[in-house]
């Protein structure tokens, strides 16, 4: 699907459904969309002007890459990419800062450049505001370092309210889980991290991994979690009371995710 021969009138409408999945591309260093060999490893690649449906390429939650149906949103200077690649957003918002000028675009939100928010989330919210739970964040690194950590908190903040959301870029991605576990399969290799968000996360298990915890509690202060590794075991990362910022290498792709009940 080309999202430049889209019908924008649901858009305007506001008619998106549940299980319709957000892609956000903010002004950050952006290196590609992830997406899967037909040998079933990952890896970042640019899609140039159309979502592909071949190469083994296809559109489910366990990929992420827009497909038909999806919401793109072009966070200011995430214009410029997605341009460069031939594609365009459902919609353009940000105060136009990191472009320097405001594009003319069929759904353009323009927001002033004195508010509380960033660009990337006001997009968040504006999807959000649309009944969308699952979200997929690029250009969200790199560049200002101020703005990688305001998305890392953005993380928190939307773990903390039932969305789903995974930071992608740099070859890693990052997300956070409140009262949640996520499940990665046996193929997974590489590092991850594993960081509290907030003062302490109790009850967290981590398990599979070379170092195990049970039951610990980890806090803000100390990283006891940085720089564990895949076995080559199924393993699982657990947090019974608080949220954890999760990091891993991007050719591992996206682990299932579980909510505690």
């Amino acid at each position: 699907m080309d999202f430049s021969e889209q019908d924008d009138s649901a858009a305007e409408k506001g008619a998106y459904t549940l299980d319709r999945r957000c892609f956000i591309v903010g002004a950050g260093e952006f290196d590609g969309f992830l997406t899967v060999l037909p040998s079933g490893k990952f890896h970042m690649e640019p899609l140039l002007g159309r979502f592909r449906e071949k190469s083994g390429v296809t559109a489910d939650e366990t990929l992420a890459v827009p497909g038909e149906g999806d919401l793109l949103i072009a966070a200011d200077g995430g214009y410029r990419y997605l341009k460069n690649m031939g594609m365009e957003p459902d919609v353009l918002l940000g105060d136009f800062d990191s472009l320097e000028a405001v594009p003319e675009h069929r759904h353009l939100i323009r927001h002033s450049p004195i508010k509380d928010d960033t660009d990337m989330a006001l997009a968040v919210a504006y999807a959000e505001a649309e009944g969308i739970r699952t979200f997929f964040l690029y250009g969200g690194m790199g560049g200002r370092l101020d703005h990688t950590l305001a998305n890392l908190q953005l993380l928190t903040g939307m773990a903390r309210k039932g969305l789903k959301a995974w930071l992608i870029g740099q070859g890693l991605v990052l997300t956070a889980v409140t009262n949640g576990c996520l499940l990665f399969p046996e193929q997974a290799r590489g590092m991850l991290s594993v960081f509290c968000q907030g003062e302490q996360a109790r009850g967290v298990y981590e398990h599979g991994l070379k170092y195990e915890l049970e039951d610990a509690v980890l806090t803000c202060d100390r990283a006891l979690g940085v720089s564990n590794e895949f076995t080559g075991a199924a393993s699982s990362i657990e947090v019974k009371d608080g949220t954890l910022l999760v990091v891993w290498d991007a050719a591992n792709g996206l682990p299932r995710r579980e909510l505690l009940r």
